[in-house]
């Protein structure tokens, strides 16, 4: 194709940046669909921004422009050696919301993806959302110590995992599928394989990396400082994020809501889509 035939040819793509360069040779990539507000949404480990596919058709349909950013070693984004620290993945994400010239966004995010929302939030305020969402969060903190016994999950527990990593990957995605639904909730064969076509993806290096902060990093004082309106979504029988971190997280978030699940585990936006969306919605329009 000639330059001349190129210049003149009608342009079939919108033009949105697909991967956006958050430092020297570290692009994440991002799904950019629709239009109106911005509504920014944060994957969950191991997951990439497509794990909310259903939640971007209604978004779109609803008349919002979301936007899922796959965090760095997952998804389609560059899989870097370094750091994968809450503190890097809410820096990525600055960088992409000032890239995109976002303002009082809604800034969402699932598991792990919660966790860096949450200190998305209290890092930068209201410098560009003006709504935080926290959907099955990992926070504000994931393992259980002296001080705070609401996590399901031990340093020890949680040490095994990091091992099957490093010697059995497929064995992990199978332990955490396994408790990612409602025993009870007939998820698809197709579901399942979707998720972990998704999840295999990572880069064995970052699950690593990422599983580490997750284990280790403490959020609790992000709590206070966080000043936006906040949607908590939560299943009462999740089994890798317990019911009561939830409930801490309203408690020492100001302004937030709790929204309860029963019909659904860890994974709300995949086991009950049509209430996850229809509540996310309604948040958004307040």
């Amino acid at each position: 194709m000639t330059s001349k035939t190129f210049t003149n040819r009608k342009k079939g793509s919108l033009g949105r940046q697909q991967m956006i360069e958050v430092e020297p040779n570290v692009r994440l990539h991002v799904i950019d669909q629709g239009e109106g507000p911005a509504v920014v949404l944060i994957p969950g480990y191991p997951f990439g921004a497509g794990s909310y596919e259903y939640q971007i058709h209604a978004l779109v349909k609803a008349g919002f422009r979301a936007i899922g950013i796959s965090t760095r070693g997952f998804g389609l984004s560059d899989q870097p050696e370094g750091e994968y620290t809450y503190d890097v993945f809410a820096d990525d994400i600055k960088v992409i919301m000032e890239t995109l010239d976002l303002k009082n966004a809604f800034l969402g995010g699932h598991s792990m993806g919660g966790s860096v929302a949450l200190h998305f939030a209290a890092k930068y305020g209201d410098e560009h959302i003006s709504k935080l969402g926290l959907f099955s969060a990992a926070a504000p903190k994931h393992t259980k110590s002296d001080d705070y016994p609401y996590p399901l999950f031990t340093k020890a527990e949680i040490d095994r995992w990091l091992d099957l990593i490093t010697t059995n990957r497929p064995a992990l995605m199978d332990e955490v599928g396994g408790r990612f639904v409602l025993p009870t909730n007939t998820i698809t064969p197709g579901i399942f394989g979707w998720l972990g076509v998704l999840g295999i993806q990572a880069s064995p290096y970052a699950m690593v990396k990422a599983l580490t902060s997750l284990r280790d990093e403490d959020l609790r004082d992000d709590l206070a400082k966080v000043n936006v309106p906040t949607l908590i979504m939560h299943a009462k029988e999740d089994n890798i994020a317990a019911y009561a971190l939830a409930e801490q997280m309203h408690a020492g978030i100001k302004n937030s809501e709790l929204i309860t699940f029963d019909k659904s585990g860890h994974g709300s936006f995949i086991e009950e889509p049509e209430k996850f969306n229809e509540e996310l919605i309604k948040f958004l329009r307040k």
